[in-house]
């Protein structure tokens, strides 16, 4: 099975100079995860494959899945394999019936629709072009702008993992309106996807990707 190439932002090492000097608690995180880099493996399916399997679990049990999935399909995961390979047997992988639905209805949408021009759009047209396909939402969406796309300034502030840590790390755990994360935030532009990167990999034992 080919392993696809994990590509790092271009603006990756600007952006670690900006938030450096913006925010010592990114600061810290910087340091800590020094050769460590958000990574594109450069497919519009993968990503938002990934996103789905990823909805509400923890990012281990995402990747336990994701492993079995490629067990499941016999192959590397791509539209094809997913919509040659039975329901049961993409169950058995660990995915809820609608999981299992959503990657089907993705599946379908990749091999119907020719490649769709995301990178020419705004951030906004991405997202509103890609919940129109069933299973994803506003945060899937988001981590394709983040993962796949590269976008600089995202800040996807329904995702439970970044406000845990903006808890942990900016209020000592408690409690923290949106709104107060927004105008803390406003420091990591034009970065916020970076700032959120280091934010979840304060908290996770592994790197995310989607």
């Amino acid at each position: 099975m080919a392993t696809a190439k994990k590509i790092a932002p271009d603006y990756w090492l600007k952006a670690k100079r900006h938030l450096c000097k913006a925010d010592p608690v990114l600061a810290r995180f910087i340091r800590a995860y020094k050769g460590e880099a958000l990574v594109s493996r450069g497919s519009a399916f993968f990503s938002l494959a990934r996103a789905i399997v990823g909805q509400q679990i923890s990012v281990k049990a995402a990747q336990s899945v994701w492993k079995k999935l490629e067990a499941g399909v016999g192959s590397e995961v791509l539209p094809e394999a997913i919509l040659d390979t039975d329901v049961p047997t993409l169950r058995s992988c660990g995915l809820s019936g609608q999981k299992t639905i959503y990657l089907k209805e993705l599946s379908q949408f990749f091999v119907a629709r020719s490649k769709p021009q995301w990178h020419r759009q705004s951030d906004e047209e991405v997202i509103t072009d890609l919940i129109s396909i069933k299973g994803i939402g506003k945060w899937s969406a988001e981590m394709f702008l983040i993962f796949h796309l590269m976008r600089p300034d995202v800040f996807p502030i329904g995702d439970l993992g970044l406000r845990k840590a903006i808890e942990r790390h900016y209020n000592k755990g408690k409690s923290m309106p949106p709104a107060k994360m927004h105008k803390l935030a406003e420091k990591w532009r034009p970065y916020r996807s970076m700032a959120t990167w280091y934010l979840w990999r304060s908290l996770d034992p592994v790197p995310i990707e989607y």
